[in-house]
């Protein structure tokens, strides 16, 4: 008989009680979950924020930069374009009070006349903030040396006195003054005007009055400064009866030759007296002379011109009239980078040579002479008089031919090597 197998002994399942399993070390357990929140919020905070690159919104000005002492600067410098980079909140506060954009003046080449390109350098006021590219990177600019020259000052009158009357002679004081600015400018000059204004009353006129250099068209040549700065002018005011006093305004016609320049014009008398009916000379407040042709001049010339008076009038006293026009060959530079060196002076069953064989010379002159130099008319030497077989420094000398200078020459001094002849 089998057996009736034995009841397996169950036992009773325990229960879950959730209430005390959540309350059971509750303090410890929300003070790890504040540590945990601490740790999660300290690690937010210390998340380096998110670089960006963007452009600046507007343009930066570039400022004008100090030029060594006895040159001057010229060319508009214009504005840039900046992209920034750094952090977010940094770079979207920058305002353009915070970028400075600057010429490198250090990088420019002063011994050229012609224009350049100087890089442009911009700076952020905040250091988290950096520039990552300026556009345009550079601006064409001109640096040249100042020079100064004398030049006569011309009366010229900005408009007629009262009715009835008419300008007497003028004086000036001083006549002459001194125009100093770059080379180029300097050179355009063709005539220097200090211009006066009537007033409404009829007394004579005394005015101080800044000069302003014009150029061989009139126009007036900027970025010039005069010694004195202003002259006195005294001009008489005469009742007009039936003469009055002009000035005389020179005409030309033509261009000079080739690689010159005009440097001044005057006529001579500056003014005449011309007489007439007064509804005839009253509109009347200049004369022209005839036209000066300059055409191919490459030296100063004076030609007698008539003066083209308006119908109705005619000279008070009769007089002929002179327009003298000074010209001047341009002046510039011309670099000879690779000039052979040369011994000479050599003694006898001796060879030389140099280290280094060539130098780099930059010669100044006129530039039509500039311009049809050959390289060989330019010749680098050291002297090797006394020397022996040996090594050793020595000097450079440059030979050119008349009328042009040598402005540079690099390096000024080689290693001149000398061996006997095997």
């Amino acid at each position: 008989m089998q057996g009736v197998p034995a009841r397996r002994q169950i036992m009773p399942r325990g229960r879950i009680d959730l209430r005390r399993a959540f309350v059971s070390d509750l303090p410890l357990k929300l003070t790890a979950v504040l540590v945990a929140m601490i740790f999660w919020a300290v690690s937010l905070l210390n998340q380096a924020p998110a670089e960006v690159t963007q452009p600046f919104a507007g343009r930066i000005a570039v400022e004008r930069p100090d030029v060594p002492t006895g040159y001057v600067l010229e060319g508009s410098l214009g504005d840039v374009g900046v992209r920034l980079r750094g952090p977010e909140g940094a770079v979207g506060g920058i305002v353009a009070s915070d970028l400075h954009a600057t010429l490198d003046i250090g990088s420019a080449d002063l011994h050229r006349s012609d224009p350049q390109d100087v890089t442009v350098n911009v700076t952020v006021a905040n250091p988290n903030v950096h520039v990552v590219d300026v556009s345009p990177s550079a601006v064409s600019v001109r640096i040249e040396p100042i020079t100064t020259r004398p030049v006569a000052v011309q009366v010229r009158f900005a408009n007629n006195p009262p009715v009835g009357n008419q300008p007497g002679d003028a004086a000036l004081n001083p006549s002459e003054v001194r125009v100093s600015g770059a080379t180029s400018q300097v050179a355009r000059i063709a005539a220097v005007y200090a211009t006066v204004l009537f007033g409404d009353a009829a007394t004579d006129l005394v005015q101080s009055v800044q000069p302003s250099a014009v150029d061989a068209a009139g126009v007036p040549i900027d970025g010039l400064t005069t010694d004195p700065a202003v002259v006195q002018v005294t001009v008489p005011v005469l009742p007009t009866a039936t003469t009055r006093t002009v000035p005389v305004v020179w005409s030309i016609r033509g261009a000079v030759a080739a690689g010159y320049q005009i440097t001044r014009i005057t006529v001579d008398p500056p003014a005449v007296t011309i007489r007439g009916e007064p509804d005839a000379i009253s509109p009347i407040d200049h004369i022209d002379t005839g036209a000066a042709d300059v055409s191919g001049l490459t030296g100063d010339k004076s030609f007698n011109v008539a003066l083209l008076l308006p119908a109705g009038t005619s000279l008070f006293r009769q007089t002929g009239s002179t327009v003298t026009v000074s010209v001047a060959p341009y002046v510039g530079t011309r670099p000879f980078p690779l000039v052979a060196v040369t011994a000479v002076n050599l003694g006898s069953n001796l060879l030389a040579d140099t280290d280094p064989q060539t130098v780099a010379v930059v010669l100044a002159g006129p530039v039509a002479t500039l311009q049809g130099l050959a390289p060989g008319q330019v010749v680098a030497i050291v002297d090797a008089s006394g020397r022996g077989a040996s090594s050793a420094p020595a000097d450079v000398s440059v030979r050119v031919p008349a009328g042009v200078t040598v402005q540079t020459v690099q390096p000024t001094r080689v290693t001149l090597t000398i061996r006997t002849r095997s």
